[in-house]
């Protein structure tokens, strides 16, 4: 297990946050052995969430195949390991599973993206609906938003669910 950045106060999740990613560590080795792919699996605590990454020596793209296209296969993946480790503790987890970086990534864009929407608003003073986004997604959209100060929700139904950014209020300028 590597560094701990829950917040103070929450120390009595550790634990429960540790067995949650030993057991999906348990599960994805199973898992990789049985697909014949080659794979580290390193630990984190991040945000009162057990964070399980798979990586390669041979690089990120040996993984490709377990990130799929737009990371299809690995929401697939993260959902069974979550099963798995509600099977085994009986709670729902909240277990965040990243392959070979994809979702460091792609926070890193939606990140860049929303800066952009949120520029983008306050120029133009209009609502701006962004293209559809799984829920990881949003809520880094979501994230961003917040920290600017401004206002953004999700609109429309799966697959099409997508983050709408609003300008400030009248009494937020001032």
């Amino acid at each position: 297990m590597t560094t701990d950045t829950t917040p103070e106060g929450t120390s009595d999740l550790v634990p429960r946050l540790e067995e949650e990613g030993e057991i999906a560590a348990d599960y994805l080795e199973e898992f990789l052995d049985i697909v014949d792919l080659d794979g580290d699996i390193d630990l984190d605590i991040k945000h009162d969430r057990a964070v399980v990454e798979v990586v390669s020596e041979d690089g990120p793209e040996a993984l490709d195949v377990l990130v799929g296209r737009d990371g299809e296969v690995l929401d697939a993946l993260q959902d069974l390991t979550r099963l798995a480790v509600q099977a085994r503790t009986g709670d729902r987890s909240r277990l965040m599973l990243d392959i070979a970086g994809f979702r460091a990534k792609r926070r890193d864009a939606l990140q860049q993206r929303a800066v952009e929407a949120i520029d983008q608003v306050r120029s133009s003073g209009e609502p701006l609906s962004l293209e559809p986004m799984n829920a990881f997604e949003r809520k880094v959209v979501h994230d961003a938003v917040a920290a600017a100060g401004l206002v953004s929700d999700s609109a429309g139904v799966e697959p099409h669910r997508h983050v709408v950014v609003h300008p400030p209020r009248a009494a937020d300028k001032d």
